[in-house]
């Protein structure tokens, strides 16, 4: 049976494959696995995004919290950083975010974060998921007074949007930003913040109706946005994922700013301010050529590792860097939060924009995007890792890897929240990656399904 969680909790179609008793079961699991140490009544913070089905499956989890004499807090609509930030300032002993972040909404998920606002280990992930399949051998439920309950704060999305403003010290007056909101979970707390900070706020795909997010709009759509900045004659433009933990920025010409840029921008500020710790930036294979070219230019080194922000941030823990992320726009600043914060990372670089004086299309040169192509190829899901077991695919990826040795790169790896393998190659001619991306992607999908 193919393991529960991916690189990014549990996920699947509500209702059908993340149902209301597998959302109740992990509650279970999760609470008695996360607070079995604690000498008090547990308590354990829950949160969703906007999605239609939050509701059905916070509930279902927050029951099964309460089942084994945990309480749980229900704070409702909050971006998945305020979860992963509020875990800590309140001093509960774990945090739930219920989302499935840049996915249709047919999709939910559930991730953990421990008392200190980090997504679980591996190893404490297989031991939920190992409760669940013995049906909750050796966990208690009590009765009476033992049972938990829960308590719903409406005061939550405040104390984040606090938090990440005293991040930075800026004024925003005098800039105009465009900013799409997904339909998502940062529908308030983005467009409170910077208008907090004085910007001038266009605010676009803020009006969530539990259907709509993600739905051609917010990171993974940008097409809008970049026409909308032009039209606004705007300074930029700033796109959040669902549950807001990654964004995107368009730069005052319409231009994509994708998070590799971002992390070159911030990164290089931060070089020069004496903050950037090492001199450090941790980033994943998926990170484009361009980004080690200005990393070798401006003395910054760049510490890889696998795809997902979850890996990120281990690499950031161990090596003691404080910035990090993915060129989806998860971006993560270890000094303000535990997890990749979508509004945090936009602060910070309106933060680089106020303080140098440079429209954002100038700051963007410091890094050179290199064309790169990106193809999906939807198999089933329990196939996914095992793309290299067919010949004609492994023979495939061989002659590619020899095409382009030198000359750019083949990465080839499974989605870890989608049935999806995914096809990236970098090189010289944009054309000619493309056509060989969609031709193995093809090759790959015809042949696995």
């Amino acid at each position: 049976m193919a393991r529960l969680f991916g690189t990014d909790g549990v996920r699947g179609v509500a209702n059908e494959e993340l149902t209301p008793l597998l959302a109740m079961q992990l509650g279970q699991a999760g609470a008695h696995v996360l607070t079995k140490e604690t000498n008090h009544k547990p308590t354990i913070m829950v949160g969703c995004d906007t999605r239609i089905s939050g509701d059905m499956l916070a509930n279902a989890l927050m029951a099964g919290v309460c089942s084994v004499g945990a309480n749980a807090v229900y704070v409702g609509v909050v971006p998945t950083p305020a979860v992963a930030y509020l875990t800590r300032k309140y001093k509960v002993d774990a945090g739930v975010v219920i989302s499935a972040s840049h996915n249709p909404v047919e999709f939910n998920g559930i991730k953990f974060f421990d008392s200190e606002g980090y997504k679980l280990p591996d190893a404490m992930e297989d031991e939920i998921e190992a409760l669940i399949r013995n049906n909750m051998e050796g966990v208690k439920f009590p009765t009476g007074s033992g049972v938990g309950k829960i308590k719903y704060r409406t005061d939550a999305r405040e104390e984040y949007i606090n938090h990440t403003i005293r991040a930075v010290d800026i004024d925003l007056s005098g800039l105009k930003i465009v900013v799409d909101c997904a339909e998502g979970a940062s529908f308030y707390t983005s467009v409170e913040a910077l208008k907090e900070l004085g910007a001038n706020v266009v605010a676009i795909h803020n009006m969530p109706d539990g259907t709509n997010i993600n739905a051609n709009c917010g990171s993974t759509h940008m097409e809008e946005l970049c026409a909308r900045v032009v039209y606004e004659n705007a300074n930029l433009g700033i796109a959040f994922d669902g549950d807001a933990d990654r964004m995107l920025a368009v730069d005052e010409k319409g231009k994509l700013v994708d998070g590799d840029q971002i992390m070159s921008i911030v990164g290089n500020f931060m070089k020069q301010q004496g903050t950037l710790k090492k001199d450090m930036i941790v980033v994943t294979v998926m990170s484009n050529l361009g980004m080690t070219l200005m990393a070798q230019r401006e003395g910054i080194h760049l510490e890889q590792t696998k795809v997902g922000d979850r890996y990120v941030l281990e690499r950031m823990k161990e090596v003691g860097a404080n910035l990090g992320g993915e060129q989806s726009g998860h971006i993560i600043m270890l000094d303000s939060n535990t997890t990749g914060d979508g509004l945090l990372s936009a602060l910070l670089l309106l933060e680089v924009i106020v303080k140098t004086g440079k429209k954002l299309s100038e700051l963007a040169e410091i890094m050179e995007v290199l064309p790169q192509a990106l193809i999906n190829a939807k198999v089933p899901n329990h196939k996914k890792s095992s793309y290299m077991e067919y010949p004609e695919i492994a023979a495939a990826i061989e002659e590619l890897d020899k095409k382009f040795a030198g000359e750019g790169r083949v990465l080839i790896r499974p989605s870890g929240t989608e049935p999806k393998v995914r096809v990236m190659i970098e090189g010289k001619d944009q054309k000619m990656i493309e056509q060989e991306a969609r031709k193995l992607a093809d090759l790959i999908q015809n042949t696995m399904l």
